[in-house]
């Protein structure tokens, strides 16, 4: 009596599909949709921390963090620690690809290694960092000068532009080896065919690399970039542990404001309001990142065609 159902069930694929994605549409509703939507709530009252009132305060939080010289700053930051993150992070992951495609005396120990940024706790990692960059005993200042590049000292986390850099430097360095397992499986999937009828042509490395190669990564490196800019621009860890925002509020990123004012200010209102603005960087983020994969594979496919 089981087998007509079993075999009912396997033909509508509408309803197998559905049981399957259900629990993680559950999770993603549970641990993502009931915060966010609670979130958007808060933006709109005047709660906050150690208190029970709960008032509705329109859009008055938004006015105030819209003239809030601290926010601004705070917003473009994380659009320069973003793109100019993902930017170092394709190019990096591209030139790692290269060479871990090829075989060399020592590449699964070099693989394991590469992975170790992405494995070490956010937490441990900022931390190390903070003595890397620190202006007395910083080892970048110390090869600087040891190589005669350097005459005095950088301060890396006490200016507002070298923190910047530095945080930049930080999340590139995190998301780097994600990426470079990305575009490492994208060059995998590329047919040698094409490759070597590019070789027969006369292409070389340069040519091969931007002509055909990184063309037919386009939607890999899509990907890759939105991963990337998802966990960059949601990371509170990274900034609040290398500089908490100074100084002077100079290095605030939107996730390190909104913790600033609605937990430590105990503002929950103003820091929900301020959260609320990461969605519409990550939608437009995360359109154009779809739309170009979706078109660099329509272009491949009518290309091959």
């Amino acid at each position: 009596m089981t087998v007509p159902f079993r075999r009912t069930l396997a033909d509508r694929e509408d309803v197998l599909g559905g049981a399957m994605l259900a629990p993680a549409l559950a999770y993603v509703i549970l641990l993502v949709g009931v915060p966010f939507a609670f979130a958007i709530v808060l933006g709109f009252s005047n709660a906050t921390a150690g208190s029970l009132s709960f008032g509705w305060a329109g859009l008055a939080n938004y006015q105030t963090i819209l003239g809030d010289p601290i926010f601004l700053r705070a917003l473009r930051n994380s659009v320069i620690v973003t793109v100019g993150s993902q930017v170092l992070v394709v190019i990096l992951a591209t030139a790692a690809a290269q060479v871990f495609r090829t075989a060399f005396l020592g590449r699964r120990v070099a693989r394991f290694v590469l992975l170790l940024p992405w494995a070490v706790p956010v937490s441990l990692a900022a931390i190390a960092w903070t003595w890397i960059f620190d202006s007395t005993f910083s080892v970048i200042n110390w090869t600087l000068k040891a190589a005669g590049l350097l005459h005095g000292w950088l301060y890396w986390l006490g200016d507002p532009a070298l923190a910047l850099l530095a945080i930049i430097i930080v999340q590139a360095w995190r998301i780097f080896p994600f990426a470079t397992v990305i575009v490492l499986a994208g060059l995998s999937s590329i047919p040698q065919e094409i490759v070597e009828a590019a070789i027969v042509d006369g292409a070389g490395f340069w040519r091969r690399l931007f002509r055909v190669e990184l063309p037919l990564l386009l939607p890999v490196v899509a990907v890759a970039v939105l991963f990337g800019v998802v966990y960059t621009a949601t990371d509170l860890g990274v900034v609040y542990i290398l500089t908490g925002g100074g100084p002077a509020n100079t290095t605030h990123v939107l996730p390190t404001l909104a913790f600033q004012r609605g937990i430590l200010g105990a503002d929950l209102g103003q820091g929900a309001a301020i959260a609320v603005f990461l969605l519409p960087f990550l939608i437009v983020v995360a359109i154009g990142m779809l739309r170009l994969a979706h078109r660099t594979e329509v272009g491949g496919a009518g290309g091959a065609l």
